[in-house]
């Protein structure tokens, strides 16, 4: 009998190997037209129920308010799928194209000489991002530069696509855990006084602690603040976002990887220090997010959450005859 869920993952698996084969043999500038043809396809061909665009409207109008008109909205959605699409041929290129010898020709860094105390203080650090810039890239360089973290992400529900993308993180020394059930498996690394890399910009759902994002509650998941508080680890909000083209002057993509803030959970004094962490890494990211939104995930639901409004009781009005014979 035919397992059709199989047959169905392998021919992906096949496509998505020859997806592979030929941008790694397109030069850079084909490549990014590449990424434009397919952008354009995505944002002005397809219909827009299918490609979120409602959604990705909505959230930027939640964001930015009167700051971007309509035509605004829809260019940086339109350019936000650029992004994506150059992201991917990114991924397929990076370990052929970032190495030790090249990471300074590569990337600019801004990040405060602290971050490099913090890693080599014997603490666990938790890096922190979210679907921002290209974040497998920061990652990447990490690895690179002697620093193996635990890499935290969502198992692709294609177990062949999910190999090849924890092949892709080791071969920086990382290590995959699964984002669903691998809780223990984060605390042991921690533990242990290792580091964590995970994205923290995911709707929480109703149970989540809910914290300001572009001024807005966004339901936040907890946990990573308290096993900053519980584990004395430090939190680096970083990015790798991508900077103008030259390719007269480089060889591939340049990036500006930069740590928006280092939070030391040893230093809150805060009566709700949850509360406080969180707040901290979301504004963060927000700030990071600012410098190019067009390279922000804008179709996932971040406001999907509402806080629950606690209705008060009405107070019964006294029967009639009762206030008579008071």
């Amino acid at each position: 009998m035919i397992n059709w869920r199989m047959a169905r993952y392998r021919l992906e698996y096949l496509v998505f190997r020859t997806l592979v084969c030929i941008v790694r043999s397109l030069p850079m500038r084909e490549s990014v037209a590449l990424a434009k043809g397919l952008a354009f396809i995505i944002h002005y061909c397809l219909p827009r129920k299918l490609t979120r665009y409602k959604v990705a409207a909505e959230n930027l109008r939640t964001a930015f308010g009167e700051e971007l008109s309509e035509k605004e909205i829809e260019q940086t959605i339109y350019r936000m799928w650029v992004h994506l699409f150059r992201m991917v041929v990114e991924i397929i290129q990076l370990p052929r194209k970032l190495h030790r010898g090249n990471i300074f020709d590569v990337l600019d860094f801004d990040y405060p000489p602290e971050l490099i105390t913090a890693l080599c203080s014997g603490r666990p650090v938790i890096l922190l991002s979210g679907h921002y810039g290209n974040w497998e890239v920061a990652v990447s360089v990490f690895g690179l530069f002697g620093f193996p973290m635990g890499v935290v992400a969502r198992e692709l529900d294609n177990p062949f696509l999910n190999e090849w993308f924890e092949k892709f993180r080791q071969h920086t020394g990382h290590r995959a855990m699964a984002k669903k059930g691998g809780y223990d498996d984060m605390v042991a690394t921690i533990e242990r006084r290792g580091h964590l890399a995970l994205l923290g910009d995911q709707d929480a759902g109703k149970r989540g602690l809910f914290v300001n994002f572009f001024g807005k509650p966004a339901s936040t998941f907890k946990s990573i603040a308290l096993l900053a508080l519980e584990y004395r680890a430090y939190i680096c909000v970083g990015y790798a976002r991508r900077l103008p083209d030259d390719f007269e002057k480089n060889q591939w993509v340049k990036f500006e990887m930069g740590c928006e803030q280092l939070i030391d959970s040893t230093q809150c004094v805060s009566n709700d220090p949850v509360g406080e962490i969180t707040q901290q890494f979301t504004t963060a990211l927000e700030n990071a997010v600012r410098k190019s939104p067009e390279q922000y995930f804008w179709v996932h639901r971040r406001w999907k959450s509402e806080p629950r409004v606690r209705a008060k009781k009405k107070r019964q009005p006294e029967p009639l005859q009762e206030k008579k014979a008071a």
